[in-house]
């Protein structure tokens, strides 16, 4: 499937439930409960990915997984449709940008990542949160 028959699909989708949402509450969602609903969809896939890491178990663990990137992917597409964002052309700019600066950059330079995470990398079997289940992200040295 074509990104073109996927955003169709995607608004297909969107319509339903802006209809639905209209005859429940009077009005569809907003662009800021669009994207909250996407945190909560990312939340998700990260628990799915913590079971595909074998740290939560889950039933149908693939098929979970498959839907829930599904669900982010459809969430992105609406989002970027309320914002008038033609979303496959920015990616092919942001895409097109970072292979241009990976290119020009040398293994171990450090000096243009202003836009990346500065969240440490995980060693196999990390996952990355403390104990109590929050976020770690603290430079470890070994």
């Amino acid at each position: 499937m074509d990104f073109a028959t996927m955003q169709s699909k995607a608004r297909a989708v969107a319509d339903l439930y802006a209809a639905r949402d209209i005859e429940r509450f009077g009005r569809p969602w907003t662009p800021e409960q669009l994207a909250l609903g996407l945190v909560g969809d990312i939340g998700d896939l990260a628990k799915l990915v913590q079971g595909k890491a074998g740290v939560r178990p889950h039933p149908d663990l693939d098929a979970a997984l498959e839907h829930e990137l599904a669900d982010c992917l459809w969430s992105l597409i609406v989002l970027a449709d309320a914002y008038a964002i033609d979303l496959e052309a920015a990616f092919e700019q942001t895409m097109d940008a970072l292979n241009h600066r990976l290119e020009r950059s040398s293994v171990g330079d450090n000096a243009d990542r202003s836009s990346e995470s500065s969240f440490r990398a995980l060693e196999p079997g990390d996952t990355g949160t403390n104990h109590d289940g929050s976020l770690d992200n603290t430079e470890h040295s070994d």
